[in-house]
């Protein structure tokens, strides 16, 4: 991809605020919470705010002897901190391993283990109720954010502190470590780097600038130890948009305030959006004034694009689709009306973008890739991550003569769209695509929040469903939305918070049929 590798310097998250600073300092960045590490800031921000901010916190691990080329684990209480936090290990030349803060302790304990037991960063809740005791003396050194704890050392900041410079290293080598969903099993470490950072921030840009003429507010709900949330705030910066990030997803707490910054962009992950499709019937019209609505991390329900857009009063709202994965970044894009959004086929995710990335399917069993007959499908791409960390030999298995295997199985139509029918290991043999399924059991019944088809007893595909305000399923209503699709078991019906799901709001498929072959899954019937 020539396109993202001419003049690729890399982009670094140690200066991540610093060009912007200068260049519009008070850019608003508006969150719906306190900062654990400044709460007298406040949750009203400005990018020049944000960039003293990271450079304290810098100032602050140097001081405690962290240097160039450590490792720095950040595992901590939800917050935007945490991505200041990261920014700020970067810019004092060490790498950070942002984990999630819903990974549980023994997941966190491993990944720490995998990494030789690196500096953490955390906080005292974290550290007395979610991880191991052995934690506390096996890491290089342990630094609280809050709170106290015997074996710990206290990070703060001093806001009288002469910040010292960026430390700037090489762009080809490891400057961040993010962790895998963790659908199937322990998550990877991914290791990016600023040059293939800045590869998958240049189609993401492109396509933003196209789009998006004018000066929108961003609101975004995303992980904070997600690369999406590089690409995304690193675009917005250079934009001069005003930022809105949140991290309470609940319809009524995003309701009231949409309500009252009218975004024009909103960024979420998919799952995320259906719950928000209820805020299209809010009298407030907190979604009044969207233009686009972006989804970068798997195929997003055609209901819920059409339910958010058609509650714009804007002229030509679109939702921007983009393919893409951890490893790799955004490898294939489209952009949807609200006109056409139901009659768009959800399982196309897009076309490459020319000059940056490329993609292929290839055969599966000996068959040629089609609509019955998915192939696997592999990219190109220069956003695409050096390795796994510590599982060198595991990222290789997935290449093919540069060749990235997504993990997905699908087929290209005769105008190169892509469509995906499903991961590699959730097909279910004789059904199809399951993922179709779902799509189109969503648009048939507005009453579902979710449906995921899994393999239930001896392997017959068995639809896991969550219904708004866990309303009893009706059985009339099911058999007639079943209609025209492949048998299946009768529906399971569960609660969204029962659900197994990942630091991204997916489903973790595997799990949940594991569940469902238990003697007593927690659930019952829906009919």
């Amino acid at each position: 991809m020539i396109l993202q590798r001419i003049g690729n310097r890399g982009l670094f998250l140690g200066s991540f605020f610093d060009g912007a600073a200068k260049k519009s300092p008070y850019q608003r960045i508006t969150l719906d919470h306190e900062l654990d590490i400044a709460p007298e800031l406040g949750s009203d921000l400005t990018v020049y705010a944000c960039a003293n901010l990271v450079a304290e916190m810098a100032s602050a691990l140097r001081d405690q002897n962290v240097r160039p080329g450590d490792k720095v684990a950040v595992y901590k209480q939800d917050s935007f901190d945490i991505f200041l936090l990261m920014c700020a290990v970067a810019r004092i030349g060490a790498v950070p391993v942002a984990l999630s803060p819903s990974l549980d302790g023994e997941t966190v304990t491993r990944l720490l283990e995998r990494c030789a037991w690196p500096h953490l960063i955390t906080d005292e809740k974290k550290l007395r109720e979610e991880l191991p005791a052995e934690v506390a003396g096996r890491c290089a050194r342990v630094l609280l954010v809050t709170g106290e704890a015997e074996g710990a050392t206290a990070l703060r900041r001093n806001p009288g502190t002469h910040p010292r410079p960026f430390a700037r290293p090489r762009a080809d080598r490891p400057a961040l470590l993010t962790h895998t969903s963790g659908t199937t099993d322990v998550p990877k470490l991914v290791v990016h780097t600023a040059r293939s950072l800045r590869a998958r921030y240049r189609p993401q840009a492109l396509g933003a600038r196209l789009l998006i003429r004018g000066r929108e507010t961003l609101a975004v709900r995303v992980s904070f130890v997600h690369s999406r949330l590089v690409t995304a705030l690193a675009i917005a910066l250079d934009r001069g948009f005003p930022i809105v990030i949140t991290k309470d997803a609940t319809p009524q707490r995003i309701a009231d305030i949409f309500a009252e910054v009218k975004p024009g962009v909103l960024e979420a992950h998919p799952n995320t959006f259906v719950e928000w499709e209820t805020l299209a019937d809010d009298p407030r019209g907190p979604l009044s004034n969207v233009l686009a609505l972006s989804s970068t991390f798997d195929a997003i329900h055609p209901r819920t694009v059409q339910r958010i857009l058609g509650a714009s009063h804007r002229r030509r709202p679109f939702h921007l689709q983009l393919y893409g994965q951890s490893e790799i970044g955004p490898t294939v894009g489209r952009a949807t009306s609200r006109r056409r959004a139901m009659s768009a086929d959800g399982r196309c995710v897009g076309f490459p973008f020319p000059g940056m990335t490329a993609v292929r399917v290839v055969d599966r069993d000996g068959r040629t890739p089609g609509p019955g007959t998915p192939g696997f499908i592999e990219v190109r791409s220069d956003g695409r991550a050096l390795t796994y960390f510590g599982e060198d030999a595991r990222f290789r298995q997935q290449l093919d003569d540069g060749w990235w295997r997504m993990g997905d199985v699908g087929h290209r139509t005769r105008w190169g769209c892509l469509h995906v029918s499903d991961r590699e290991v959730d097909v279910i043999p004789g059904f199809g695509s399951a993922l179709e399924a779902e799509d189109t059991l969503m648009s048939r019944l507005d009453i579902l929040l979710e449906v995921v088809v899994v393999p239930g007893e001896e392997g017959a595909p068995t639809p896991v469903v969550v219904t708004r305000d866990d309303a009893p399923l009706d059985p009339g209503r099911w058999a007639a939305a079943t209609a025209g699709l492949p048998a299946m078991r009768p529906p399971v019906q569960l609660r969204l918070a029962e659900l197994p799901r990942t630091a991204t709001a997916k489903v973790r498929r595997l799990e949940l049929a594991r569940r469902l072959w238990a003697p007593d899954p927690g659930a019952q019937p829906a009919t």
